[in-house]
């Protein structure tokens, strides 16, 4: 229910957690055992003085044994309100357990740190100032803008948008509105490079071709980028919501932000951070506890919405992990798209070996089907 085999060796966050849900469980199992057992023998008791009260005649001592079922039924309805409070505090010890461990989670800072190096990859495959010649040439071309900028509004454009920019050799235009300017430009010099420059034209025209597949390739890849901001922008809300619940939490078991940080989340002792999550949960146990002793009607009530806010946020996570699944994938039908491509096959191939490491980067950290389901099954039911 709350973990696998506990894993004794502590040597992860998940295996930390892991342990002290199982230790969770196995203090569940030992209260439900003597539960099991009480009821048992209390409803053997049930039948044996039913049976006794129907072959009595004598009016006192049925009374007595009627007397003796009473008792006997009200030490079941306490046994089953003692195993009600017991499936509380281990749900809300689960809670905590996850609430406190998914910081880490996240935060997939592993993940964002392995896709810097794709993502800068990316957009240097994206920039045709990478590409062999293309800066050599691109200086012959400016050149070429600044002088016939008056003449043509296509030129005055492209013109317009380098002095915005104030860069001139760092890159070059090839999506949005301006790429039409962009072509209609390289055309313009290519028509004015008579046959006495066979060389610079020849260049030119492979200039041209790249910049249009790099167009095209800008294109795909801005397509994917928005899907990747959205992702990015619910994980933000996702971290808000996160520390709005968990200070409320923590407060709840008087338990400073502070010390959380100090003895847990920065603590780099792997029993030190154990020891810290064995406490909070009996300090969770006690605060069920507590809210019974203080509420005796409706203290399930509040307990009740703050697993539902933890479950909620386990599963929008996994939502999300699932969504930035979707988008390595999507980024894998890029590079496949123009892997062999003969302008810029060599840059996407080096950009997919960045790629794969993203993936196994992803894959080792997070599993969203295994996030999904163990989230859904993180509580007892009773």
């Amino acid at each position: 229910m709350y973990g696998q085999t506990p894993d004794t060796t502590l040597s992860s966050n998940k295996n930390i957690r892991d342990k002290v849900l199982g230790d969770i469980q196995d203090n569940l199992d030992k209260k439900t055992k003597n539960i099991d057992q009480t009821l048992a023998k209390l409803d053997h008791k049930v039948d044996s003085l039913d049976q006794e009260i129907a072959a009595s005649r004598d009016a006192r001592d049925k009374a007595d044994k009627l007397l003796l079922r009473v008792q006997a039924l009200e030490k079941k309805q306490q046994a089953i309100e003692e195993n009600e409070l017991y499936v509380y505090q281990a749900n809300y010890q689960s809670a905590i357990i996850n609430l406190v461990s998914m910081d880490k989670e996240i935060k997939p800072l592993v993940l964002f740190n392995a896709s810097k190096s794709f993502f800068s990859t990316l957009n240097e495959t994206a920039n045709p100032m990478n590409y062999p010649g293309y800066q050599e040439w691109y200086k012959h071309f400016y050149e070429y803008i600044q002088k016939e900028k008056e003449r043509e509004a296509s030129l005055a454009v492209l013109n317009d948008f380098v002095q915005i920019t104030g860069n001139i050799t760092g890159a070059t235009p090839i999506a949005g509105p301006v790429s039409q300017a962009l072509f209609l430009g390289i055309n313009s010099y290519i028509s004015s490079l008579g046959s006495k420059k066979k060389e610079l034209r020849d260049q030119s025209q492979k200039m041209l071709l790249l910049t249009a597949k790099l167009s095209q390739f800008d294109y795909d890849k801005d397509l994917i980028e928005q899907q990747w901001e959205i992702v990015q922008k619910e994980l933000e809300k996702l971290q808000i919501h996160y520390d709005t619940i968990l200070n409320q939490n923590l407060s709840l078991l008087r338990v400073p932000r502070d010390s959380y940080n100090a003895e847990f989340n920065r603590e780099t002792d792997a029993e030190k951070r154990y020891q810290f999550l064995t406490t909070l949960r009996k300090d969770a146990s006690g605060l069920v506890t507590d809210r019974k002793t203080a509420d005796a009607k409706s203290w399930k009530q509040p307990i009740y919405y703050e697993l539902m806010d933890v479950q909620s946020l386990k599963l929008r996570f996994g939502d999300l992990t699932f969504d930035i699944r979707g988008i390595l994938a999507k980024y894998k039908e890029l590079t496949f798209k123009y892997h062999n491509d003969p302008e810029i096959g060599l840059k996407v191939q080096a950009l997919d070996v960045k790629l794969n490491a993203l993936n196994d980067t992803f894959d080792a950290a997070f599993d969203p089907n295994d996030y999904i389901n163990s989230a859904t099954r993180m509580y007892l039911v009773n």
